[in-house]
């Protein structure tokens, strides 16, 4: 599991390439990272780590997460269930 990050490097990670994860990653910080367990903020950080085009495809619900725990994750960070 990766090592905890302050919640700057944790918000410094969201600002990604594409503004679609930028809409989805910096208001769930804002709003809800502090309230996550140690570990939902571990796989929240672990999730921080994939790759734009595989988080992109995973929050568009265009290829599910392989990966349990993050596709927990991504689900609580959309809001709401995959289609």
């Amino acid at each position: 599991m990766s090592e905890p990050m302050n919640i700057s490097r944790v918000k410094w990670a969201c600002r990604r390439g594409m503004l679609e994860l930028d809409v989805l990653f910096q208001p769930f910080v804002e709003t809800q990272y502090e309230s996550l367990s140690s570990e939902d903020k571990a796989i929240f950080v672990r999730l921080l780590e994939c790759e734009d085009p595989e988080l992109f495809a995973w929050f568009m619900g265009h290829e599910s997460c392989p990966e349990a725990e993050l596709a927990k994750m991504v689900v609580q960070v959309r809001g709401r269930p995959a289609p």
